[in-house]
């Protein structure tokens, strides 16, 4: 495999600056950090993204994360090892990542959930961590990005 060009990022250093800034205002506390890493995992899996899923995984499996957890992901509502507001943000992250596949995007079901576990300073950090791996997701996915080149 074979990336159609540099990284985006590394491309316009102002953009990967922009993002590791957007990046830190999602980390403000609000929501654990596992579960922001959780719901970027399964954004870029649903985005195809083989270089976040890889890097994801892997920050996740580092930072203690369990092989059942991290197996699960992709069917996190049939598994049990999810707390209910991890579902609440899995979910949401799914609703935001698939805007167009819906006449109702963000179901107020979805919403209220998360609204039912997360405050919204922390429901503002979610929304903006999902926003920011969406964004790498696109730029990985479009210039076909290797994953694992990253950590070379």
């Amino acid at each position: 495999m074979q990336a159609r060009m540099k990284n985006i990022a590394i491309l316009v250093s102002d953009a990967l600056q922009a993002l590791h800034r957007l990046k830190a205002s999602a980390d403000t506390g609000a929501i654990p950090s596992r579960t922001l890493e959780l719901v970027e995992l399964r954004a870029s899996q649903i985005n195809g993204c083989s270089v976040c899923v890889d890097m994801h995984a892997r920050d996740l499996k580092k930072k203690g994360e369990t092989d059942e957890r991290l197996f699960a992901v992709a069917a996190w509502r049939d598994a049990p090892y999810f707390t209910d507001a991890e579902r609440a943000a899995l979910a949401l992250a799914e609703a935001v990542t698939r805007l167009s596949d819906r006449a109702d995007p963000i179901p107020d079901d979805v919403w209220q959930e998360a609204a039912r576990h997360y405050d919204e300073p922390a429901l503002a950090s979610l929304i903006i961590g999902i926003a920011n791996i969406n964004v790498w997701n696109r730029f990985n996915v479009a210039t076909r990005q290797v994953a694992g080149a990253w950590s070379n």
